[in-house]
């Protein structure tokens, strides 16, 4: 008897909450787009509400770290499988970008890492840039000091492979240290753990070998330029360790993206990092076919 009162409590209970949420308009809508019965929807009310609280939170969410869900980067979502109702957690748009960018960096560091001068491409348009990177190679002295290469042109051309490919074969040779930095990674990993700030800085001011690939390419704060590149580069141009940078801008170009910030203009500040550049490398464009398409070399 106490079963059957209990069954009858619970249903009374899945109904009321039914009728409320019948109220809710995003619930009526979720409900019909998923094509949800009448029978299962009543059963899963409260579900049902968690997965339009969840959307809703989605809407107004620009990136993964303003996610307000249970589960960051996901939401709780009905879908029916096999004339079934059961619920799930499925990656959104910022959560999807962010497995595909780390699927791309994964394969990106792969192909880095086995990078060699012999699985250079030879091309017309690499001519200048393969002949100073096997004059470096030759020439190298690890107890003198060298300039590195401020390498820019258009997108996809390999110019990190092509570095990555001179650094580890000086690694290789003479069992030194190197390092090739996303530079817009860099910064925002260093604004998320200010701790780790103190330590990455030293780090990368005393690596035998530096490359700052891709600048020019994160978001311009005085920040980022001023304490942290700037005062990265201002080291190794005292110590006249070798330096190398990557960019889709010409010097002129960095110049001016430098000077740029959210909320200043400051052309003394860009030009003085700029000024770091130019004395820690020599300039060569490397313009070309996009091999990103293709295999990365």
């Amino acid at each position: 008897m106490n079963i059957v009162v209990d069954k009858q409590t619970v249903k009374q209970k899945q109904e009321q909450e039914f009728m409320n949420a019948l109220n809710n308009a995003d619930y009526k809508a979720l409900v019909k787009k998923v094509k949800i019965s009448k029978e299962d929807a009543k059963k899963n009310t409260i579900k049902l509400l968690d997965s339009v609280a969840e959307l809703n939170n989605c809407k107004k969410c620009s990136n993964l770290y303003e996610c307000q869900n249970k589960v960051s980067g996901y939401v709780y979502f009905p879908e029916i499988d096999d004339g079934s109702l059961r619920f799930t957690y499925i990656p959104c748009k910022y959560k999807k970008e962010a497995n595909r960018r780390l699927m791309l960096k994964k394969t990106s560091e792969s192909i880095l890492d086995n990078a060699r001068i012999k699985d250079i491409k030879i091309t017309k348009n690499r001519t200048n840039i393969i002949k100073w990177i096997k004059d470096y190679y030759d020439n190298y002295d690890p107890y003198k000091t060298t300039k590195g290469l401020y390498l820019h042109g258009n997108f996809g051309t390999g110019k990190t492979f092509l570095l990555a490919s001179l650094l580890n074969e000086l690694k290789l040779k003479y069992h030194i240290t190197t390092e090739i930095i996303y530079v817009p990674e860099l910064l925002r990993k260093l604004k998320e753990d200010l701790n780790q700030v103190g330590d990455k800085i030293y780090y990368l001011e005393n690596v035998d070998i530096l490359l700052l690939d891709d600048i020019g390419a994160e978001k311009v704060t005085e920040w980022g330029r001023d304490e942290i590149i700037g005062t990265i580069l201002q080291t190794r141009m005292n110590k006249g360790m070798p330096t190398f940078f990557t960019s889709n801008l010409n010097i002129e170009e960095l110049e001016k993206n430098l000077s740029i910030t959210k909320d200043s203009e400051d052309q003394v500040k860009a030009k003085r990092l700029i000024e770091r550049i130019k004395f820690l490398t020599e300039d060569i464009e490397l313009l070309g076919n996009n091999y990103r398409e293709k295999d990365g070399n």
